[in-house]
């Protein structure tokens, strides 16, 4: 969270980053005919972890238990958010005040981060930065001691029912008037020395302007880059032209990338219900999802009278704009190739899973645009839609058809439309990198043999009870799914064990020869799956096992 001086600077930055837009935009006219927008389905970005918000019962009070309904329920005037993020206060007497939220928040299949402002009291030292004598810091005798205070945390939400998925080491350490600071030296000292004793997932720096000089040190570092698990960052003011993030990428495999906390694009109070200001958010998360690739987009506020809720309970326009993304594109889908701005003013972002393609269309236009959509490398039917604009509130639209390989559809001035079509062929499914957030046991990644998809593959280090576990695969219904295993193996026949949720669904299926470590084969087995977030382990059992490229997982 930012305090009211930086607040002034970032609604400037926004205005600024708007302002070509603006200026491009056109006047009222007729309806006007964009290029095709292009979907490449065969072409798979960034795996989506999900969308959601901030619960901070300390600063504004809990939701209540109709408002948490809201918020992470996935049904009519529910926002479907499949993530919080919740407070670590320095005082462990309140650490209870974020169970009931974080809990039902779990329970309805979203993951729970968590973010501190402080350590603890006994913790902090003052010092002066830049005139400022009163400016805090973790004393340096104390980073042991503050690791174990996040471990206690983790350990006291685990005890009342919440397993966390990560816990970060410090809110915006680079923009902390207000709490702690850390240089970039510091951050990279914790995340080399102590972050490895954390037991759960760690989240670092969480720059409040996705500012690289916090995050290159860790990336650099190879100590400090394994103890790292999710590197999020905060994009308040931050130019578009800023998301690319080519050093993660070169250096990032096997991490996740989040943006963990924003509003967009002002806090201004009772601005959620304004339109077209509110189609922005839309507009910003397109821009996080395909510029920056983020996984994840969580906002401040879920209850703010700027926020998707509004103090009332209700969803405001802003809300509806992020639910165009959060009740559609679920934890575990992929982002596919698509063509990012076929017209002035329109945007596409489009993703995978479940034998579904979600396509997000926002028209910042203030003319309606007849948009063209072209599928590749896969096959689609019975698109419905929904839209939101001046007057409409993700609205059902009449379904169309794309048998044919392609769709037309009317997207109005100022609107967001989400299509949601049922895929066939090879575009069906979830693919699923062995290497991009598996925990892997006795295996390492490599790029030693050449075509394997993503960033690399995996190789089992160990005869037996070597592993690779997917840790998130999404299924909208329970049922059959079908796996099918990338692999590669240059001679002979070796066995994997396969684990579904933790209990043993195949002993010893074989994999065989594929005729050399270059050549890639496929094997498919049939496993049940819940519905929600499951995890599929596949372990050596004495035969070391082939090397995995990925997985794609399909309904029967």
């Amino acid at each position: 969270m930012i305090s009211r001086v930086k607040k002034s600077m970032l609604v400037l930055l926004a205005c600024l980053t708007a302002l070509p837009l603006m200026l491009a935009a056109p006047a009222p006219a007729i309806v006007s005919a964009a290029s095709d927008a292009v979907i490449n389905l065969s072409s798979e970005k960034q795996v989506i972890r999900g969308f959601g918000g901030m619960n901070h019962p300390a600063w504004i009070g809990d939701l209540t238990a109709s408002q948490r309904e809201t918020a992470f329920g996935n049904g009519p005037n529910q926002l479907g958010f499949t993530i919080v993020r919740i407070y670590v206060d320095d005082n462990r007497n309140n650490w209870h005040r974020e169970v009931a939220t974080a809990k039902r928040a779990a329970e309805l299949g979203a993951l729970v981060i968590a973010s501190p402002w402080n350590p603890p009291s006994d913790m902090v030292e003052t010092f002066n930065r830049n005139g400022d004598p009163n400016a805090k810091r973790l004393r340096y005798d104390k980073y042991a001691a503050y690791a174990q205070h996040l471990n206690d945390f983790v350990t006291f939400m685990k005890n009342n029912g919440v397993d966390l998925y990560a816990i970060s080491v410090q809110n915006e350490p680079d923009y902390a008037h207000d709490w702690t600071w850390w240089t970039p030296q510091e951050m990279l000292r914790f995340m080399k020395e102590n972050a490895g004793s954390i037991n759960c997932k760690v989240i670092a720096p969480e720059s409040f302007q996705y500012l690289k000089n916090m995050s290159d040190p860790i990336l650099n570092d190879p100590q400090a880059l394994a103890n790292m698990d999710i590197l999020g960052a905060h994009t308040y003011g931050t130019q578009f032209s800023n998301f690319p993030y080519p050093l993660f990428k070169q250096k990032g495999a096997g991490k996740e990338l989040w943006m963990t906390e924003v509003y967009y694009p002002n806090s201004n109070n009772n601005s959620a219900d304004l339109w077209p200001e509110a189609l922005d958010v839309a507009y910003h998360i397109h821009h996080n999802m395909v510029e920056a690739e983020f996984q994840a987009y969580i906002w401040w506020y879920i209850r703010r009278q700027y926020g998707p809720m509004k103090e009332d309970g209700t969803i405001s326009k802003r809300g509806y704009s992020m639910a165009h993304y959060s009740k559609f594109v679920r934890p575990g889908y992929v982002r596919v190739d698509a063509t990012k701005n076929p017209d002035t003013n329109v945007f596409i972002s489009a993703y995978k899973g479940d034998n579904k393609l979600v396509i997000v269309a926002v028209n910042r236009g203030n003319s309606a645009v007849n948009q063209n959509f072209v599928l590749q490398n896969g096959a689609a039917s019975n698109v419905s839609r929904w839209i939101t604009d001046s007057i409409r509130n993700l609205e059902a639209g009449t379904p169309l058809n794309a048998s044919s390989g392609s769709f037309f559809a009317h997207l109005p001035a100022n609107s967001v439309t989400t299509f949601v079509a049922e895929l066939s062929g090879s575009g069906a499914g979830t693919t699923y990198e062995a290497e991009t957030n598996t925990t892997l046991t006795n295996a390492v990644v490599e790029t030693i043999y050449s075509g394997y998809s993503g960033s690399g593959y995996v190789n089992f280090n160990a005869l037996s009870d070597a592993a690779i576990q997917w840790n998130n695969i999404y299924a909208a219904v329970t049922g059959t799914k079908n796996v099918k295993i990338r692999y590669a193996l240059e001679s002979g026949t070796r066995n994997l064990d396969v684990y579904v949720n933790g209990t043993k669904a195949i002993s010893n299926t074989p994999f065989t020869a594929t005729g050399s470590w270059s050549t890639w084969g496929e094997k498919t087995i049939q496993v049940s799956m819940n519905a929600g977030n499951n995890t599929l382990r596949v372990v050596t059992t004495g035969t070391e096992g082939p090397n995995i490229d990925n997985i794609q997982v399909t309904a029967q």
